[in-house]
């Protein structure tokens, strides 16, 4: 019988459901983000002892494999001095000549709409190690940043 009349069922037909990418690097994160992690394990645990739904069981279970990975691999770096940019600093600078303030977490803890960015992004990789005062080049333009104010993040 040729290929195209036979159905096996509807499952082969689905689009492959695949793991969630683990960010390349080391999985430094802030307090907070350690809390926001154990939290997420927490909750999806609780929701996989309710759910009977097959395909949001599996779901869950992939998003819980994904978590408690990065529970395992979560590194607590020192706290930063607050005289340089680094992981875990608040960091007020100019951008081609607009002010903007950003504070840099974990992969998993970002949120550039709440400024708070990973410390793998590009800008966060420009602004690393800068102190106050300090220029730096930034999407192909020379002295684009400045640093205005450096100051270590409180956890909220």
């Amino acid at each position: 019988m040729s290929v195209a009349f036979r159905r096996e069922g509807d499952d082969e037909h689905l689009e492959p459901k695949f793991e969630h990418p683990i960010p390349v690097g080391p999985n430094w994160v802030t307090a907070r983000g350690l809390r926001l992690i154990k939290q997420r394990v927490a909750a999806l645990q609780a929701d996989i002892a309710a759910l009977t739904d097959e395909v949001a069981l599996k779901i869950a279970k992939r998003d819980l494999r994904y978590w408690n990975t990065r529970q395992s691999t979560a590194e607590l770096p020192p706290v930063p001095s607050g005289d340089k940019v680094e992981f875990g600093t608040r960091v007020t600078f100019l951008l081609n000549g607009q002010e903007k303030i950003l504070s840099l977490v974990g992969d998993d803890e970002a949120d550039p709409a709440s400024a708070l960015v990973s410390f793998s992004a590009p800008i966060s990789r420009a602004l690393i190690g800068l102190e106050v005062g300090d220029f730096a080049d930034f999407a192909g333009r020379e002295d684009a940043v400045e640093i205005l104010s450096i100051a270590v993040m409180t956890e909220s």
